[in-house]
C-alpha cells in the first residue's frame, strides 16, 4: 500500500507528533475474510463476560481516580498549558505520567485482551474547566492508544451534543449529534473513550455488552443468523464522509475472524449505517437487505439489549471501551431547559496498532500507527474544545 499523503508545508509537523492523517474507512482485504465453518464454536476466555458477574460488584470494573492520581495529571496538564503547545500535539513523550502511566499499562491490556471497558470516576470536570479538562483526558488517552479523526473535519477531540440536528435523516445525519437512542454499535477506532462533562435531565444512560458473549448465545440459539454476520454481505453507508475518488459504502461482514493462529472473532456493526443505504438500493447501485439480514440485525439488537450491562455516567466519569468486542448503545434522552448545559461528552477515538499489541486485522492499516477513523482528503487532525 502506498505511504499516506504528508502534511501540506503549511501545516506544522510538531503539531502532530503520531502522525497527521489516520488510514480512515476502507474495505477489508476480501481473501483474508473467513467462511463460517471456519469461525469457532464457541469463545471462551476473559473477553467473554455476562452482564450479571458485574451488575452488582461494581469494583470489578470501575476506578476512582486517588488524590495522588489527580495531583499528578493536574500537574502535568499545567505544565503542558504553560508549554503553549496545541491540544493536538499531546503524546506521552509531552506528557509524562510516571505513577499513573503504571496503573494504564493494565488497563490497556486488559481493555484489548481482557473484559474491555473500564469506568474511571472522580475527574474533576468542573473545577478544572473543559480547556485543562480535554488536556489531561487527551493526555491520559495517549497511554492506551493514539487519536484518530472521528468525522471528516478532523477532529481528535470529539463531542456527544445534541445540536438540534433531525435524527430521521439517517444518510447524512451522525447520531450523536442529536438525542436520539443509538443502537447497539462500535466505533471505527479499537478504543472509544466518554468523559462526561455534564448530564442529561433525564434519559441518555448507558449500556454495554460482551460481543463474544452474543456470538456464543446465537450460536446455540440462532446459529442461521451469525453465519450471516460473518458472511461479506453487509453494505455500510460513508454518509459522505469520503475522500475524492472513494465510493460511498463498504461492502464488508458484520464479524471477522483475525489472520492467523489462534484467531479472535471482530465485531465491526452499526445499525444506522446499514439501514441509511435506502438512496443507493432504491438506484440499484447496492442490493436491499435481504429478509435475512433485516432478521439478523433485530435478532442481534434484541440479543444485546437482553445481556447487556446498564451504567449510568455521573459528571466527572470515563468510560473506555474496546471496539474489537464490546457493542454499545444509548438511550435517548431529554436536556435541562436553558440555562442548564446540555449533555455533553469528550469523545476520543484511539488506534492500537498490531505492532503495539492490537488486534491483527484482515484490512491492509492493521499495522498502522493510526489506523482506522475516518478520514477526507488531507484534512489535518483539529481538537475544538465543544460540539461545532
Amino acid at each position: 500500500m502506498a505511504a499516506l499523503t504528508q502534511a501540506p508545508v503549511a501545516i506544522p509537523l510538531d503539531a502532530f507528533p503520531d502522525g497527521l492523517k489516520t488510514t480512515g474507512q476502507h474495505a477489508p482485504l476480501y481473501d483474508h475474510i473467513k467462511t463460517f465453518e471456519q469461525f469457532p464454536k464457541e469463545i471462551s476466555g476473559p473477553t467473554v463476560w455476562k452482564a450479571e458477574e458485574y451488575r452488582d460488584a461494581p469494583e470489578k470494573w470501575t476506578h476512582r481516580f486517588t488524590p495522588e492520581e489527580i495531583a499528578e495529571l493536574s500537574a502535568t496538564a499545567d505544565q503542558f498549558l504553560a508549554n503553549k503547545i496545541p491540544l493536538t500535539g499531546i503524546s506521552k513523550s509531552n506528557f509524562p505520567l510516571p505513577n499513573l502511566s503504571k496503573r494504564l499499562v493494565e488497563l490497556r491490556a486488559d481493555l484489548i485482551d481482557g473484559k474491555g471497558f473500564i469506568l474511571f470516576k472522580g475527574f474533576p470536570v468542573q473545577e478544572w474547566g473543559n480547556h485543562k479538562s480535554a488536556v489531561a483526558y487527551m493526555g491520559l488517552g495517549t497511554y492506551l492508544g493514539y487519536f484518530v479523526s472521528q468525522n471528516s473535519r478532523g477532529h481528535v477531540l470529539g463531542h456527544v451534543k445534541d445540536l438540534g440536528e433531525d435524527p430521521t435523516q439517517i444518510d447524512s445525519v451522525r447520531i450523536y449529534r442529536t438525542n436520539a437512542r443509538q443502537f447497539f454499535h462500535a466505533d471505527d477506532s479499537d478504543i472509544v473513550g466518554l468523559l462526561c462533562i455534564a448530564r442529561a435531565l433525564e434519559g441518555g444512560e448507558s449500556d454495554i455488552v460482551s460481543s463474544h458473549h452474543v456470538y456464543n448465545t446465537l450460536a446455540k440459539e440462532r446459529p442461521d443468523v451469525l453465519k450471516t454476520l460473518t458472511e461479506p454481505i453487509w453494505y455500510f453507508d460513508r454518509k459522505g464522509e469520503t475522500s475524492k475518488g472513494q465510493e460511498e459504502y463498504i461492502r464488508t461482514s458484520v464479524m471477522y475472524l483475525e489472520p492467523g493462529e489462534n484467531a479472535r472473532v471482530y465485531t465491526k456493526w452499526d445499525p444506522y449505517y446499514v439501514r441509511s443505504l435506502s438512496r443507493f438500493s432504491e438506484a440499484g447501485i447496492v442490493p436491499p437487505l435481504s429478509a435475512a439480514q433485516v432478521e439478523a440485525l433485530e435478532v442481534l439488537e434484541a440479543t444485546c439489549n437482553r445481556l447487556s450491562l446498564h451504567m449510568i455516567l455521573e459528571v466527572g466519569d470515563i468510560q473506555f471501551l474496546a471496539n474489537s468486542h464490546v457493542l454499545h448503545a444509548r438511550t435517548a434522552y431529554t436536556d435541562h431547559a436553558p440555562p442548564t448545559p446540555r449533555r455533553h461528552l469528550m469523545r476520543l477515538w484511539l488506534a492500537t496498532p498490531e505492532h503495539e499489541g492490537g488486534w491483527k486485522l484482515p484490512f491492509w492499516d492493521s499495522n498502522e500507527k493510526k489506523r482506522g477513523g475516518i478520514q477526507v482528503d488531507d484534512q489535518a487532525p483539529v481538537a475544538p474544545l465543544d460540539a461545532e
